[in-house]
C-alpha cells in the first residue's frame, strides 16, 4: 500500500491542470473481493474462459480454457473434480491466472454467466465454501458501474462514479485482512463483468487510474442513491474517528431538482381524514390527556374533526442541517365523557316515613345493611374536546404510519406543504446521503452540463484528483509441464434439477410461487428457521417453484416447501405464480 501511495504521489495532479498520460508500465492495483452474494454451499462449479493453475494441497493441476471443475468439501478439507480426475488435501485451494488466458480471460459460476476475471480463493468457513477473488480494480470497476449506476446515465455521471467507486476500493484494501470489499451493497455491488455493459465500460477507460486525494492519503468517497436535497456529514452517520475534511454538509438543488429521485407523499386532510394507522399513534398520544379529563380511552370514542396546523421540527443536528425527527401537529378533536348519572331519592309514605311497617315488638336487626349500590358510569354523547398541539417522534412508527419510508433506514428528510384542503407531508432521501448523490450527478451532468471533475468538486469540496496506476496486471507464464498433455474434456455439468412441486390440494391460504430476485449465478438460501442466522438446508436456484404455506412471524419471511424438503426463506425473492 506504501509503493500505491508512492505512485500516487508522483503522478499528482490538480483539477485545473489536465490529466497526463497513463504510465502504461505501472499495473493498476489489486482488489480482493469477498463473493458473498454467490451463497456457495458446500459445493462450487467452476468454468474457465482461460487457462489456470488450480493449486491445492501441495498439487498443481492446469486447467484449459473451457474446462469445467467442481470444487467440494469433503470431511473438512477441499477436493478438486475435474473429468474423471479428483485431488484433495487442505482447507485452502488457489485457481490462478496465467498468461495463456488471451483477452477476457476469467472464470465463471454459471456457464454462460458473468465473468469473473482474476484470481480466485476458495477456503473453508464454518463448513462453507468461502470464495475471494482478486482482480485489477479496473477489471473489478466494469462488474461495479452497472450495478451501482445504470447504463443509461449521461456519461459525464457515470464518470463520476467510476472515480468514486475506485476510490473507495483502494481506500478498502488492508493487506492484515482476508479481503478488502464484500461483493455486496455493505461495499459495493459487483457481479461479474457483462460486455455488454459498454458505456459503464467505456467510464471506466475513460477515468482509468484516477482517485480521490486528501492531506496525502487516499479519500474515502462515500455515495448514495439520493440525498434528499442536502448533503450528510460521515460523522453524522457512522462513529468512529477520522478527517473527513473533504465532505460538507450543503443544499442539494441537482437532487432536488431531478424528477427521477424518489419522494414519498403522504395527505393529511385538514377536515380530519386521516390515515387509520396514523389515526391510532395520535390515540396513543393523547392517552393521559384522556385519562386526567375523565374521558373515554377507547379508540372508537375519539376522533380528530379537524388538522389546523403541521410543522417539521426537532432538528436533531447543528445548523444549516434539515433533518427533522418530529412533526407538531395542532387539531381538533372530540370524544366521549365518562358520566355518573344522579338517582332521583325516594317518596316518604303518608306521615313522613317510608311506607315500611316497623314492629316496635321486633327487636332490631344486628347484621350491617348491605351496601348501597354505585350508580353505573355511562358514557355521554360525542363532545367537542376543544384544539390540542402534539409533538409527534417521527421515527419510526409515524414514518411507517404514513407510508413514506423510502429505504428502511430512518433518515428520510421532511418537508411539509399546505393547500387549501391538506398538509402534504414528503419524504425524501434514499441511502445514507453522504458524499456523491447519484440522482444529484445524473441531473448535473444532463440538464447543466457539468464535467465529472464539476460533479466531483461539488460532493467532495476538499478532495483533490490524482492519477496512478493503469496498465494491465503481469499474469505468471503458463507452466508448459501441466499443460503438455491434453487435459480431461470440458463437461458441460447443468446446474441442478429443479425440484419438483406438486400444485394441487393445496392447504388453505397457500399458494405457488417462484424463486426470481436471484440472479443466476446466484442463489437463495433455504433456512431450518426463519431467521438469517439459521442452518442452511439447501440452495434455491432462479425459477425454483415453492408451495408457501404462511407468514411468519417475521412477515419478511415464510414457511414453504417442495416435494422434496421443507424450510423458511425471505419472501421478497419470490414472486406469486398466477
Amino acid at each position: 500500500m506504501k509503493r500505491l501511495i508512492c505512485v500516487w504521489i508522483a503522478l499528482a495532479v490538480l483539477l485545473c491542470g489536465g490529466w497526463p498520460a497513463a504510465r502504461a508500465e505501472e499495473a493498476a492495483p489489486n482488489v480482493r473481493v469477498l463473493l458473498r452474494r454467490l451463497n456457495l454451499t458446500d459445493r462450487v462449479d467452476l468454468y474457465c474462459a482461460g487457462a489456470y493453475v488450480a493449486e491445492l494441497g501441495g498439487a498443481r493441476v492446469g486447467l484449459r480454457r473451457g474446462a469445467h471443475a467442481t470444487v467440494q468439501v469433503r470431511d473438512g478439507a477441499l477436493v478438486l473434480y475435474v473429468g474423471e480426475v479428483s485431488i484433495g488435501g487442505g482447507e485452502e485451494m488457489v485457481l490462478r491466472r496465467t498468461d495463456d488466458g488471451g483477452a477476457g480471460a476469467g472464470l465463471r459460476f454459471v456457464q454462460g454467466g458473468s465473468l469473473y476475471p482474476g484470481d480466485l480463493r476458495l477456503t473453508i468457513s464454518g463448513g462453507q465454501l468461502q470464495p475471494v477473488l482478486t482482480l485489477s480494480v479496473e477489471d473489478y470497476l466494469l462488474g461495479v458501474l452497472p450495478w451501482e449506476m445504470s447504463e443509461s446515465f449521461p456519461m459525464e455521471a457515470l464518470k463520476a462514479q467510476a472515480v468514486c467507486a475506485r476510490t473507495y476500493a483502494l481506500s478498502r484494501v488492508d493487506p492484515s485482512r482476508a479481503w478488502d470489499v464484500v461483493d455486496t451493497a455493505a461495499d459495493q455491488v459487483f457481479r461479474g463483468v457483462d460486455s455488454g455493459q459498454t458505456n459503464t465500460a467505456r467510464a471506466v477507460r475513460d477515468t482509468a487510474g484516477i482517485v480521490g486525494w486528501y492531506k496525502g492519503a487516499m479519500a474515502t468517497c462515500y455515495y448514495s442513491a439520493s440525498n434528499g436535497g442536502q448533503t450528510e456529514l460521515v460523522e453524522n452517520v457512522w462513529s468512529g474517528r477520522g478527517d473527513w475534511g473533504y465532505y460538507a454538509m450543503t443544499d442539494d438543488p441537482y437532487d432536488l431538482e431531478n424528477p427521477e429521485s424518489i419522494v414519498r407523499r403522504a395527505v393529511l386532510a385538514k377536515d380530519g381524514s386521516l390515515p387509520e394507522a396514523f389515526t391510532e399513534i395520535l390515540h396513543s398520544y393523547m392517552m393521559q390527556r384522556l385519562q386526567i379529563g375523565g374521558w373515554s380511552t377507547d379508540p372508537k370514542d375519539w376522533r380528530v374533526t379537524a388538522v389546523t396546523e403541521v410543522t417539521p421540527t426537532g432538528v436533531k443536528l447543528d445548523p444549516p442541517s434539515r433533518f427533522y425527527t418530529a412533526l407538531r401537529l395542532s387539531l381538533r378533536w372530540e370524544g366521549r365523557l365518562w358520566t355518573v348519572p344522579v338517582e332521583s331519592p325516594q317518596p316518604a309514605g303518608p306521615d313522613g316515613d317510608d311506607d315500611e311497617e316497623i314492629s316496635l315488638l321486633t327487636p332490631a336487626p344486628t347484621e350491617t345493611p348491605a351496601p348501597t349500590p354505585l350508580p353505573t358510569p355511562c358514557l355521554s354523547g360525542w363532545q367537542s374536546g376543544g384544539e390540542v398541539t402534539l409533538t409527534l417522534s417521527v421515527f419510526p412508527d409515524v414514518i411507517r404510519a404514513l407510508s413514506l419510508s423510502i429505504a428502511g433506514a430512518d433518515n428520510e428528510m421532511l418537508t411539509v406543504t399546505e393547500s387549501p384542503s391538506a398538509f402534504v407531508v414528503e419524504a425524501r432521501r434514499f441511502g445514507h446521503g453522504v458524499g456523491m448523490s447519484q440522482r444529484g450527478a445524473q441531473w448535473m451532468a444532463a440538464r447543466y452540463g457539468k464535467t465529472f471533475d464539476e460533479i466531483l468538486a461539488f460532493y467532495y469540496p476538499g478532495m483533490t484528483l490524482m492519477i496512478g496506476g493503469t496498465g494491465t496486471a503481469q499474469l505468471p507464464a503458463a507452466p508448459s509441464a501441466l499443460f503438455s498433455t491434453p487435459g480431461p474434456a470440458a463437461t458441460a455439468t447443468p446446474r441442478p434439477t429443479l425440484m419438483p412441486v406438486t400444485a394441487e390440494n393445496l392447504p388453505e391460504g397457500a399458494y405457488i410461487a417462484s424463486v426470481e430476485g436471484v440472479a443466476d449465478d446466484s442463489s437463495l438460501n433455504l433456512r431450518q428457521e426463519p431467521y438469517s442466522s439459521a442452518e442452511i438446508l439447501m440452495r434455491l436456484y432462479k425459477h425454483q417453484r415453492l408451495v408457501v404455506l404462511e407468514t411468519c412471524e417475521d412477515p419478511a419471511w415464510v414457511h414453504v416447501k417442495t416435494d422434496v424438503i421443507e424450510g423458511y426463506v425471505m419472501v421478497s425473492f419470490l414472486e406469486k405464480v398466477e
